[in-house]
């Protein structure tokens, strides 16, 4: 079966085609959470999360496959991983584990969650309307609202209803994205340490 039928399949929660799919991932998945200080326990938990995202993924029309889909999915399952690894303290490197390593720990999944961040901006970015697009660019670019409204063509009061409903519109895409929880969860951790 193709990609393209699988998720299909997954979106429509075909049983048959969840079941092939499963068992043509869970090797995979096995082995690198249980070579990185996880369980069987913890292998059907991550997988059974992943499962989730990718069908909340589906269902907003949210996934954007750069590879195979198997790799995409072992992609979320080991964003999971790592997140609850670093729950635990430990991070990974090149398939080995160190613990305590708080430094090493907090760079590497503060860089991971700053590029998730970003993609997860980039994708509703780019679905919004071609002139939010522009006048969001402008915003971001530190032009004020007088300067943007002689740009555009709209007045300045216009011209800030405008600025208002692209971030309104963006952020409330964001917010629906499973994802976000995830990395809002992150952050709120972080507030408390």
């Amino acid at each position: 079966m193709s990609d393209r039928e699988i998720l299909q399949g997954i979106a429509e929660n075909n049983r048959e085609i969840i079941k092939t799919f499963y068992r043509d991932n869970l090797r995979y998945i096995r082995k690198y959470i249980i070579q990185n200080s996880g369980t069987k326990e913890d292998v059907e938990d991550v997988f059974q999360d992943a499962m989730i995202v990718l069908f909340q993924k589906l269902k907003s029309d949210s996934v954007i496959l750069n590879a195979g889909l198997n790799t995409y999915f072992f992609g979320i399952c080991k964003n999971i991983w790592m997140k609850r690894l670093r729950r635990k303290n430990k991070v990974l490197v090149h398939g080995g584990s160190f613990e305590n390593e708080k430094q090493l720990s907090e760079t590497i999944i503060d860089d991971m969650d700053q590029k998730e961040r970003k993609n997860l901006y980039r994708n509703y970015f780019l679905r919004l309307s071609e002139s939010c697009q522009e006048l969001l660019t402008m915003v971001f670019k530190g032009k004020s609202m007088r300067e943007i409204g002689e740009l555009t063509g709209y007045t300045e009061q216009y011209a800030r209803k405008k600025k208002f409903e692209c971030k309104k519109n963006l952020l409330e895409c964001i917010e629906k994205d499973p994802l976000y929880d995830e990395l809002k969860f992150t952050d709120a951790k972080e507030t408390v340490l």
